[in-house]
């Protein structure tokens, strides 16, 4: 947009947690406008959790919360043409950005997981990434080794 920013929407809170970053991950989950069966599969995924890690002395929503920090990302590299050359420049993440990038790497590497239902691949997404590893936290490394390895065209930075 030329003359102004958008809006920013105010999004309410989840029914169960009253919480508005579940809302937000559920909205990133949801297809086709099912935003109900979105939020059975979140709360499934949040049961099942919250079985396998009874152990565990945190909530299962804690470890949720824990597991999105763990695949945030801190820096991304965008391409800038200089001179008739490429060149990936590193960049700092804004932090409603970072949000929204964990948010959708985690939905994307759950589907892209094998299992029965939704809700067992989005558990087992979250706690793999509670324990730094999985398909959304080797995106979040790959992400900072992208950008340490084109750490000299930071001066280029826009």
């Amino acid at each position: 947009m030329r003359k102004s920013k958008p809006k920013k929407r105010i999004l309410l809170p989840d029914p169960k947690f009253h919480d508005v970053m579940v809302t937000r991950f559920v909205n990133n989950l949801m297809l086709q406008g099912k935003k109900s069966i979105a939020y059975s599969i979140f709360y499934d995924a949040i049961d099942i959790i919250g079985e396998k890690m009874k152990d565990s002395d945190k909530a299962p929503l804690d470890i949720w919360r824990k597991a999105l920090e763990n695949v945030t990302p801190q820096v991304e590299v965008k391409s800038r043409r200089v001179g008739g050359a490429n060149f990936q420049v590193p960049t700092e993440v804004r932090p409603e950005r970072k949000i929204s990038i964990s948010m959708k790497n985690m939905v994307l590497y759950a589907r892209k997981r094998s299992g029965h239902s939704m809700a067992e691949k989005l558990s087992a997404e979250i706690m793999a990434a509670y324990n730094c590893e999985g398909g959304a936290y080797k995106r979040k490394e790959d992400m900072h080794k992208m950008a340490e390895a084109n750490k000299a065209f930071a001066h280029f930075r826009f």
